[in-house]
């Protein structure tokens, strides 16, 4: 499989698909690879050496559990962004309240991200905390940053203490590259997808054209806290 540098803009994908659909997108069955897997992460089961795994537990002062109000300190904490620079939105489907800014280089020289803060359904408190890179979030963005940003990204998870059972990486899927899948010791998950569209060339070999790179930290992400329809309701 080759990847050709070339870029095409996209919304932000967890934004325009929202907490349900971005994950199901990262957990479906390769469509290109016979080795590696994406099914829903198993919980670690506990051991002596789970202490010593890392703890994803939010996004720099932003933590799962937190409220809106705590968030927003969290994020002018952690950005000094003003309040009038945070945008506060919903998912109409999953009912779920989202708070979204912009940052400059939160990768050095990696173009403006989106930094998106997901409550819970029911809870009302942060259940996901997610990070896109693409045409949308920054028109200079260009696929070389994509890539590179992916890259940084995957190098610097991996180089972290995730649960060793349930890291998965470069798993191709139909719309794109799970660049990186894992979780900790409670089944918080981390998951890196670089998402695209791909083209089959005369020599029959897969070609992605990039369109965003999406970064997701998740509190729970076999049962996230949204709506949905109660069971033999329809």
């Amino acid at each position: 499989m080759s990847f050709r540098r070339k870029f095409s803009a996209s919304r932000p994908l967890l934004v325009a698909l929202g907490v349900a659909s971005f994950l199901a997108t990262a957990a479906v069955t390769p469509a290109f690879s016979d080795t590696a897997t994406a099914a829903p992460l198993p919980k670690p089961e506990a051991s002596a050496d789970a202490r010593a795994t890392i703890t994803v537990d939010g996004f720099r002062s932003a933590k799962f559990g937190m409220v809106e109000k705590a968030v927003r300190a969290a994020i002018a904490k952690d950005f000094a962004t003003k309040e009038d620079k945070i945008q506060a939105g919903e998912n109409a489907v999953e009912r779920t309240q989202i708070l979204t800014i912009e940052v400059p280089n939160l990768i050095p020289e990696g173009g403006m991200a989106q930094v998106s803060y997901v409550f819970g359904y029911s809870s009302k408190k942060l259940i996901q905390v997610g990070v896109t890179w693409s045409g949308k979030t920054d028109p200079k963005m260009t696929a070389k940053m994509l890539y590179d940003n992916g890259d940084v990204l995957r190098s610097h998870f991996m180089a972290e203490a995730y649960a060793p059972e349930t890291i998965k990486t470069n798993v191709a899927l139909p719309n794109g590259i799970l660049m990186f899948r894992a979780a900790d010791s409670d089944n918080h998950a981390t998951l890196l997808l670089l998402q695209g569209t791909f083209t089959t060339g005369d020599d029959g070999r897969k070609t992605l054209t990039p369109a965003s790179l999406d970064l997701l930290y998740s509190a729970d992400p076999n049962a996230p806290d949204i709506f949905k329809l109660p069971e033999g309701s329809f």
